[in-house]
């Protein structure tokens, strides 16, 4: 006979390590049970109970899971000397949601179950306090109205505003027993009136509701959309757990509080016991942000004892986890009790400096230092913050509940901020009273959030710390009226759609945008980044066109340039007539000559590239894209030349006009449009003017391609205009040969793009080799360079082997091998078909933003095999955007590749990135 599946676990006896099938809450509750710490006594409902649960078509909990919460009932009745449903001495319980997977404020909770209006006399009578049992009544039939019942939150609030202005309380603890009676009263007609039932009584059938209403909160909006957006997939948390607990008070009077606390302070890092609490008054009161908290240190000042206690519990908590743990506690009557406990949610800023403190202080090892942090988290720590020296007053301060500063429109409900933020693309700042979970939606597509109610641990402040995006909270000179969407401080409105600023790193609101300066690398991110370099197996390059941008790119940590595009140096203002000379020549001599000044701009640029980097590689790429890219729009020019074949007809006349008003002919009329009478010429300049619009426009049309991303362009173009190439050729090994004589030890590196075939490569490598010969004899001095190629052409990869006899160097150009691989163009893809084809799951990602593994992956592992055949010292990296990208990271470390090269502002994100990688791959 097989044993009855076991679904329900004691504190006493679940496994603490075991979170997939007991959730974080749970297998907390049960860890801290059991190494002593003072928590109220339960028992955990398992994960696979939910899923089970889920899969029921009649949503019936499964067969067995109510005979052993029975059983386990009896047990906190046995624990407690209490009843559940005893009139006289009633068992109140908890009954909150955990999952695997932290997810703060997205599932559902009940407290003071067990309550109905005999238990209700039975808790008067026990303690003697009419007014918390009331108290205590009115939030069980709210809190189980909304949760179980589908009782929107609204309904309650209507009519507890409606007493508590009768009573002319302005807050809820000014509120009387009789107060709270009728309030209890209004709620259960609220939910007779919206159920079309009365209020279910039997303590056993509230509670077999409530555990139902948690599981189906599992497959709720808000907790799906959290999954979606912080890609928590099955295999990571997979239903959630139940935990039912037996109730105590902080609203027993004014010695009992409720609170929630971290080990360290969650914004910025310091070891400091950090949070909030409110003395009388229940958990729900502190994360809802319905009464502004204090802070835990004057909870020594209050209650010294209890300070002491808690002081004690951090320790332990944190000594044991070694993790910053958010834990939550209640003080009944002077007694402390440990409610829940999980690894705390930080922005990126503390996430690293407790990383490399707690390494310190021997906590964990540099390992695990690495591996607490994301990768893409340290984003939030590259943003610019607002500049110190600006000269505008907030016009409010709050909580500076999540570091970091935002500017956006002012938006005033969820809905609204989704619509403009994630769909439109605008910038928003979500602007509330105090948020709730329902509100997740608009955080995620939100820039910032400002709540003029709640603390540094409402819902508004720990979701928007644990999405690294700026929130002030409690900022209560502000009035906001949601339904008329505006806002009111002091004497100053803003409406919706008005641009504000907050500082969630001082707590300041700003109307208007006030300018940014740039982020600085903090000490500790210094030394978590050089430990990554340690462990990381691969190297950390930069793509960057200029000196300020090699220049950030050191700053950032980079080992050199693995993409410098000489094309981005072409469009600087007083170049670019220059190129379209060289463009629109009609001989190879006025193509020279053009290039003859093109050459001393382009071997200073690579001069200065070189100067920055030393002594590491700088790799440019000779000219890439299709040339006409940088002539005027046909459709332009033709519009012009209507414009000026009219205004040739008319010149006489215009002329004569011109000469009455005083007009002068300058050469500068030329550059001028067509609109106005001060831009008159004489007939000499418009034909002029003529003849050149229209060499342009032949020209123009001459280069015409139907699909220029697979034409004229990279070695293609470089192979039909030799010119052009050697021109970059001549300026990288003087601008090399000039550095070397100056002392300085480069290393420059040549990259062929757009190649498909070995022929190409040698012909391209004839140039360099009679250019490198003259230049070293005209210098004196030996010249060190490499020779290589971008792999971005399908065949490259299929050819790689052939392609390793004359490069030195690999360089996958990702983006054109996606586009090559999947026959996507990126741009159409990404505008058109690709949401849809995310959003549907026919792709999981969007492969121009996580590298295709599958696809191009394949294509790459080949090419580095092949080529590694021919040559076994070839380097081989990426430079396509991939190269920024943590999952495309781990992939190239996978592969073999020696390096990445990214954007320099994403140059700490891939070092860490790579640091996990090389950890990752090294357990395997």
């Amino acid at each position: 006979m097989t044993e009855p599946t076991k679904w329900v676990f004691a504190f006493e006896e679940g496994d603490g390590k075991d979170k997939k099938l007991l959730g974080g809450k749970g297998a907390n509750l049960c860890e801290m049970t059991q190494i002593g710490l003072n928590v109220p006594p339960g028992f955990v409902i398992s994960t696979e109970a939910c899923l089970a649960y889920l899969d029921m078509p009649d949503r019936s909990l499964p067969p067995g899971v109510m005979d052993q919460v029975h059983e386990q009932m009896a047990a906190l009745e046995r624990k407690t000397g209490k009843g559940f449903g005893d009139p006289d001495n009633p068992l109140l319980v908890s009954v909150r949601s955990g999952s695997a997977m932290s997810m703060p404020g997205m599932m559902d909770t009940i407290l003071n179950l067990g309550l109905n209006e005999d238990t209700l006399q039975g808790e008067i009578k026990a303690t003697g306090d009419s007014r918390f049992g009331y108290d205590s009544y009115r939030r069980f039939i709210q809190l189980f109205g909304k949760v179980a019942l589908g009782v929107p939150d609204e309904l309650f609030d209507r009519e507890f505003e409606v007493v508590k202005e009768h009573a002319h309380a302005k807050q809820d603890v000014d509120l009387s027993a009789n107060d709270l009676k009728e309030i209890s009263e209004r709620f259960l007609k609220v939910v007779e009136e919206h159920t079309g039932k009365p209020f279910p009584s039997d303590p056993m059938q509230q509670l077999e509701i409530a555990v139902k209403a948690v599981f189906n909160s599992w497959m709720g909006k808000r907790a799906v959309d959290y999954r979606n957006q912080f890609h928590i997939t099955p295999e990571m948390a997979n239903g959630t757990a139940v935990n039912v607990c037996t109730m105590v008070f902080g609203n027993r009077g004014d010695d009992s509080a409720t609170g929630v606390g971290f080990t360290r302070n969650p914004g910025t890092g310091e070891n400091e016991l950090y949070g909030e609490y409110l003395i009388n008054a229940q958990g729900e009161d502190v994360v809802a942000g319905i009464r502004t908290p204090k802070p835990l240190a004057r909870l020594s000042v209050e209650m010294p004892e209890m300070g002491r206690q808690l002081g004690e519990l951090r320790d332990k908590l944190e000594s044991h986890y070694r993790e910053v743990q958010d834990f939550e506690f209640t003080i009944e009557r002077g007694v402390l009790y440990c409610l829940q406990t999980r690894n705390g949610k930080m922005n990126a800023a503390a996430m690293v400096r407790t990383s490399v403190e707690m390494e310190k202080q021997g906590y964990i090892t540099k390992d695990q230092a690495l591996q607490r942090v994301e990768p893409i988290s340290l984003e939030q720590m590259l943003f610019p913050r607002l500049d110190p020296n600006a000269k505008t007053a907030p016009v409010a301060e709050g909580l500076p509940a999540s570091p970091g500063a935002a500017a956006g429109i002012a938006v005033f409900d969820a809905d609204r901020a989704e619509q403009l933020g994630k769909d439109l693309g605008q910038d928003v700042i979500l602007v509330r009273e105090e948020t709730k979970p329902e509100d997740i939606h608009g955080f995620f597509a939100a820039k910032g959030i400002l709540t003029s109610r709640g603390g540094k641990t409402s819902h508004a402040a720990v979701v928007a710390r644990g999405m690294g995006k700026p929130c002030v909270a409690g900022a209560e000179g502000i009035s906001v009226d949601v339904t008329r969407r505006e806002a009111m401080v002091g004497g100053t409105t803003f409406k919706e759609g008005d641009l504000i600023t907050i500082d969630g790193s001082n707590g300041y609101v700003y109307i208007g945008a006030i300018p940014t300066v740039d982020p600085e690398f903090t000490t500790e991110l210094s030394t978590l980044l050089e430990w990554a370099d340690e462990a990381s197996r691969l190297e950390v390059l930069a793509n960057a066109d200029t000196p300020d941008d090699a220049r950030l790119a050191r700053k950032y940590g980079a080992n050199g340039i693995g993409l410098a595009r000489t094309e981005r140096m072409f469009n600087a203002v007083e170049r670019l007539p220059i190129v379209i000379e060289m463009i629109v020549a009609e001989t190879p001599e006025q193509r020279q000559e053009a290039l003859n000044e093109l050459l001393p701009l382009q071997r200073k640029d690579f001069r200065e590239l070189f100067e920055v980097m030393a002594p590491h590689p700088v790799t440019i790429r000779l000219l890439d894209p299709p040339i006409h890219e940088f002539l005027p729009d046909e459709h332009q020019l033709e519009r012009d030349l209507a414009d000026l074949h009219v205004l040739a007809q008319t010149t006489r006349g215009m002329t004569a006009l011109a000469g009455t008003m005083g007009l002068l002919h300058t050469p500068e009329n030329e550059r001028i449009a067509f609109d106005d009478l001060r831009h008159v010429m004489d007939p000499m300049m418009v034909e002029e003017a003529i003849a050149k619009k229209t060499t342009m426009l032949r020209k123009v049309r001459s280069l015409h391609e139907t699909n220029p991303m697979l034409g004229h362009r990279g070695v293609r173009l470089g192979i039909s205009f030799p010119e052009i190439y050697k021109m970059q050729i001549r300026a990288i090994l003087e601008a090399g040969a000039e550095c070397v004589a100056a002392g300085m030890d480069v290393q420059p590196q040549i990259k062929v793009p757009q190649v498909c075939t070995k022929q190409e490569l040698l012909r391209v490598k004839s140039y360099v080799d009679e250019i490198h010969a003259e230049v070293e004899a005209a210098y004196g001095r030996k010249v060190p360079f490499k020779f290589g190629t971008m792999i971005e052409v399908v065949r490259a990869c299929m050819r790689a082997e052939s392609l390793a006899e004359e490069a030195e160097f690999f360089s996958f150009g990702t983006n054109d091998l996606t586009q090559a691989v999947f026959s996507f163009s990126r741009e159409d893809a990404e505008n058109k078909f690709l949401p849809l084809y995310n959003r549907s799951h026919i792709l999981q990602d969007n492969p121009f933003e996580v590298l295709d593994v599958k696809g191009a992956g394949k294509l790459m592992k080949l090419a580095v095999d092949w080529g590694r055949a021919t040559r076994p010292d070839i380097h081989v990296g990426i430079c396509g955007e991939h190269g920024g990208h943590p999952a495309s990271i781990s992939f190239c470390d996978e592969a073999g590749l020696d390096y990445v090269s990214c954007s320099g502002p994403r140059v700490p994100v891939a070092r860490l990135a790579a640091a996990h990688a090389a950890l990752a791959h090294k357990a395997e």
